[in-house]
């Protein structure tokens, strides 16, 4: 990598993207690798880098995704939408099936110009799915708390995995919660074995809620697509909200569909392509 390495960035609602296409030269990135690149002081910057890797039989890209440290995740709602939006332009086709290690998912243009939704499958709702480290019968509200015991600052969090793992706080009061420092107690939490995102909710309508997120393994975000799942979902759930709502993250609403005849999750949402650049070899290299 001589001469650097081609990418393009690209957001959803301000969630941001490094994308490496992968897909003829095979090129892997190590986690270092990753990491220097994503890093927002010394790198390019971005909540997720994105690899994309040749179509396998039932899909027409497979892409991975890693977070800002260089690990593997499992999925990423506003990504899909981005590299749904690349596929169909180079197919020409009306729809993109995106393969990723939770599966494949279906996109196609939404009826509002300008955005795509992708069909993000069933929820998985077992505590053994989720997973969480011991068994609860009702997923709607486990018995976790932050703060003290008899004036915590969250508990009772609905939990759901979206291809990863949630844990959603419905709170009257998600502005004034220290959500940076609250984030990473809760997504190292005992009771997530695999870590978990942690959503701050409040309901305004039962067809709108707002929203904040700490994502694993990236810290507070604008935007994610799976947490707008997951709080839709469990809205839902707890009756709080209809099953089409506008979930609003800081940096703009995604619309989020529970669809009753099959229960897949539909997420509607914009797209941008930002610019197109090389990785400095130096970036890449590890140099100072």
């Amino acid at each position: 990598m001589e001469d650097g390495l081609p990418f393009t960035k690209m957001n959803g609602l301000g969630n941001d993207f490094v994308v490496v296409d992968a897909r003829t030269s095979g090129i892997r990135l190590t986690r270092e690798q990753i990491n220097r690149v994503s890093d927002r002081q010394t790198g390019i910057g971005c909540d997720q880098f994105i690899v994309l890797e040749p179509a396998r039989p039932g899909s027409d890209i497979f892409m991975r995704i890693y977070n800002g440290v260089g690990e593997e995740v499992e999925a990423c709602g506003n990504a899909t939408r981005c590299i749904a939006h690349t596929v169909m332009q180079e197919t020409g086709k009306d729809h993109a099936a995106i393969e990723t290690v939770a599966g494949v998912l279906l996109a196609y243009p939404a009826a509002e110009g300008g955005a795509i939704t992708v069909d993000m499958g069933v929820p998985k709702l077992r505590w053994d799915q989720i997973p969480l480290a011991e068994p609860f019968h009702d997923t709607r509200a486990i018995e976790l708390q932050i703060g003290p015991i008899d004036a915590p600052i969250l508990h009772s969090p609905a939990v759901v995995n979206m291809g990863n793992p949630h844990a959603i706080f419905f709170t009257d009061d998600i502005d004034g919660l220290d959500l940076a420092r609250i984030g990473p107690m809760l997504e190292c939490h005992p009771m997530f074995p695999e870590r978990a995102n942690i959503s701050v909710v409040r309901v305004d309508s039962r067809e709108r809620m707002v929203v904040r997120v700490w994502e694993r393994g990236a810290g507070l975000t604008r935007a994610c697509g799976t947490a707008a799942c997951a709080v839709g979902v469990s809205a839902f759930r707890k009756r709080l909200a209809e099953r089409r709502a506008e979930v609003v993250l800081p940096g703009g609403p995604l619309t989020i569909e529970w669809r009753e005849r099959d229960d897949h999750v539909l997420m509607t949402g914009p797209f941008e392509i930002e610019y197109e650049d090389m990785i400095a070899p130096a970036l890449l290299n590890g140099a100072t």
